[in-house]
């Protein structure tokens, strides 16, 4: 199977604006609310959706880069790089989104929730996502923000291909490519 372009970066400057209205409509002016990017692949989206936030509201939006490695269940199966945290904030009663780029059976996802206990009690959690590839999932989590759905089997996978900060573009691969 040859990669197949599945979001163009002329598409994800339109996703990423839906996103920042999307988040707006719901936090207001986030005083009360923190954006955290999940290390490693979420970071960039994270990055890039504050950087669009900030300049909306006019004013900073807090945020941090969680890395949820030492919480996977799968720790000791397989060779993972920790990446590193960086949250300087209690994140008590705040309002968090967690980021990441593809959402595939949610483990991820569950280690970032465990994680994020290490730096206080939230007063909500979302999940905003890239990518939700919803037929693999093997914990009940769904995320609060999706910018498409991708039905792949499981020998595909999705690339998403960033240039720097700036996203290029995301496909779909053959696991063995």
């Amino acid at each position: 199977m040859q990669p197949r372009i599945i979001l163009s970066q002329e598409h994800y400057r339109i996703m990423q604006t839906r996103f920042c209205h999307q988040l707006i409509e719901k936090h207001d002016d986030f005083k009360s609310s923190v954006i955290i990017g999940l290390q490693p692949r979420g970071v960039n989206l994270a990055c890039s959706i504050r950087k669009e936030l900030e300049q909306l509201l006019g004013h900073e939006v807090k945020y941090g880069e969680l890395d949820s490695t030492f919480f996977r269940d799968d720790f000791r199966q397989k060779p993972l790089l920790p990446q590193s945290t960086s949250i300087d904030f209690l994140l008590d009663d705040l309002r968090v989104i967690l980021v990441d780029d593809v959402f595939f059976t949610g483990r991820s996802v569950r280690a970032a929730l465990d994680a994020l206990q290490q730096h206080g009690r939230p007063a909500e959690v979302e999940l905003l996502v890239l990518i939700d590839r919803r037929l693999a999932r093997h914990v009940p989590i769904q995320p609060d923000y999706t910018g498409i759905t991708v039905d792949a089997i499981f020998s595909e996978k999705v690339k998403v291909v960033w240039n720097d900060t700036i996203l290029s573009h995301v496909e779909l691969v053959n696991k063995d490519q």
